[in-house]
C-alpha cells in the first residue's frame, strides 16, 4: 500500500518456447482447485479462524514448482478489500453493477493483503480470519459487510470456478501491538507498534500465521502460489525505525528486519509456492524515514535475494512521465543486475494506479484532468509491456480509497473513471503476447 496515510491499510533463462503467462496461470489455476476439490470433498469442509498451536504439515505441491517462463507481456492484477466487488454469482444488491464491472476485467493475479494487527490483537487468542468488517470505504456507503480474509478467499474461488483468473499472491503487513519491539531510532511523530520489527515471540507468532492461511486456503479451496512476506519494507509506515540516526547517510536497518520475515515465510512454503521479495515503495533516493530500492536490496543477503520466485515494486504512474523513463522499475533492475541469480526473474509492478496531478491527491473533477491520468498510466503499462523482465502489473485498488484516490471506481460507486477501461482494454483474459491494446476512447482528449 501507499505509504501517505496508511499508519493503519521473467523470466526464466532462456530455452523453452515462450508460453503466455495468463495461459500458465490459469492452467495452474485449473489443475490446483481440481487437486484441492479431491482433497477437500469440493471445498465445502468447515473453515477455520484459528492458528495451529503447532506448525502445520507441509501442503502438497499444488502446481509445478516453475518459474514463469519467458515471453508473456504483461498480465493485470487487481486489489480490493471488499469480497462483494468481485464474488461471482453472488446476489451482491446495489454492488452488483460494480461487482460486474470488476468482474470484467479478468485479472490473472489477485494479491490478497492481510493486516495482522487487526486480525490478532491478543497472543493468547487465535487469528481471526473471519472478523468482521461493516463494508464501508472509510465510512463512506454504499457498504455491504463481509467476514473478512474467509469471505474474501470464497469470493476469489468463485471468480477460478468461473475461469475468470483471479490467481492468488498474498501480502502480510501490521505488527500487532504485543509482537512489536519498543520504540527507538528514527521516527516519526505518528509512528506506532504497527510499524515497528518484531520480537522474537512475533516471529514464531508469524510463522502461525503463515501455517493458518495455508490451512484456511486449503479448506477454502484456494490455490496460494505467490506469498510477500512484508508490504512496502522500506517506508516508514510499515518497518519502523528506517534508521538509527535521522540522516540519510545512515545505514539502514530494514533491510535486516525484511531478512527475518522472508526467512520466516519461506521456511513454511510448501513445494511449488514461491516467495515474492520486494513489495518496495517508489524510493529512488535515500531519505531519513525512509530506504531507497538501491540500499534496500544491496543490505539483503544472497539466500533471500536468490531464493526469491519474483521481484516486486510499487510504481504509480503521473502526469509527465516519459514513455523512457526507468522510474522505480529501472532502479530494482539496475540493483537486480549486481546478482548473478536475480537479474534473469520476473518483476512485477504489485501496486500501480493514477489520480491527481500527484499520484494520491485529490482527483479534478474536470474531464481533461482525469483523461490526463489514463494516459499517464498508459504510458507506464505501456513501458512495462515493452519489458522483457516485466510480466505483471496490479492495479491498487478498484473502489478508490479516499485517503488515496488511485483506484478505478470512485469511492461511493457511482461512476468508473477513465482508466477503469484502460484495464479493462489490457485485461480481460487478453493474450499478453498480443500488442498493446489502443487508448480506449474515453481515455483520449
Amino acid at each position: 500500500m501507499p505509504e501517505r496515510g496508511r499508519a493503519g491499510p521473467h523470466r526464466a533463462e532462456a530455452g523453452p518456447p515462450a508460453i503466455s503467462l495468463v495461459v500458465r496461470l490459469l492452467s495452474a489455476a485449473a489443475l490446483a482447485v481440481a487437486v484441492l476439490l479431491s482433497a477437500c470433498g469440493g471445498g465445502g469442509g468447515k473453515s477455520t479462524s484459528t492458528s495451529s498451536s503447532t506448525p502445520s504439515k507441509p501442503l502438497p505441491a499444488k502446481q509445478p514448482p516453475t518459474d514463469v517462463a519467458p515471453g508473456g507481456g504483461l498480465a493485470i492484477g487487481l486489489t480490493e478489500i471488499n469480497p462483494d466487488l468481485f464474488w461471482h454469482g453472488k446476489d451482491v444488491g446495489d454492488f452488483d453493477p460494480w461487482r460486474d464491472r470488476a468482474e470484467a476485467l479478468k485479472p490473472a493475479i489477485y494479491r490478497l493483503t492481510v493486516d495482522w494487527a487487526t486480525l490478532q490483537p491478543s497472543p493468547d487468542a487465535p487469528v481471526d480470519w473471519a472478523k468482521r468488517s461493516d463494508g464501508c470505504m472509510r465510512g463512506l456507503q454504499p457498504c455491504r459487510a463481509y467476514d473478512g480474509i474467509r469471505d474474501t478467499l470464497r469470493a476469489i474461488r468463485s471468480q477460478q470456478q468461473a475461469g475468470n483468473g483471479f490467481n492468488a499472491m498474498v501480502v502480510v503487513y501490521g505488527v500487532p501491538d504485543w509482537a512489536a519491539v519498543q520504540p527507538s531510532g528514527c521516527e516519526r511523530k505518528d509512528i506506532g507498534a504497527r510499524s515497528r520489527p518484531i520480537t522474537g515471540q512475533g516471529l514464531e507468532a508469524y510463522k502461525k500465521l503463515v501455517d493458518s492461511l495455508q490451512d484456511l486456503a486449503r479448506n477454502e479451496g484456494v490455490s496460494i502460489r505467490w506469498w510477500s512476506p512484508w508490504n512496502e519494507p522500506n517506508g516508514p509506515f510499515f518497518i519502523s525505525p528506517q534508521r538509527a540516526e535521522c540522516s540519510g547517510d545512515s545505514k539502514p536497518l530494514a533491510p535486516a528486519v525484511y531478512t527475518k520475515l522472508a526467512r520466516a515465510m519461506r521456511s513454511q512454503l510448501a513445494p511449488g509456492q514461491q516467495l515474492v521479495v520486494g513489495e518496495l515503495a517508489g524510493l529512488t533516493n535515500a531519505r531519513k524515514y525512509g530506504s531507497s530500492i538501491s540500499e534496500f536490496f544491496d543490505g539483503l543477503p544472497d539466500d533471500v535475494v536468490c531464493g526469491a520466485g519474483v521481484f516486486a515494486q510499487h510504481a504509480y504512474a503521473k502526469r509527465g512521465d516519459k514513455a523512457d523513463d526507468p522510474g522505480a522499475v529501472g532502479a530494482l533492475e539496475q540493483v537486480l543486475d549486481k546478482r548473478p541469480c536475480a537479474k534473469d526473474k520476473p518483476i512485477w509492478v504489485t501496486e500501480t494506479g493514477v489520480g491527481g496531478p500527484h499520484v494520491g491527491d485529490e482527483r479534478s473533477p474536470k474531464e481533461e484532468s482525469i483523461r490526463a491520468d489514463c494516459q499517464a498510466l498508459n504510458v507506464a503499462l505501456r513501458r512495462w509491456n515493452d519489458d522483457p523482465r516485466v510480466d505483471a502489473a496490479i492495479q491498487y485498488t478498484y473502489r478508490d480509497d479516499p485517503v488515496f484516490p488511485v483506484g478505478l471506481v470512485d469511492a461511493k460507486l457511482t461512476k468508473e473513471w477513465p482508466a477503469y477501461h484502460l484495464f479493462e482494454a489490457w485485461g480481460a483474459n487478453r493474450d499478453p503476447d498480443a500488442p498493446a491494446p489502443a487508448l480506449p476512447s474515453a481515455c483520449r482528449a
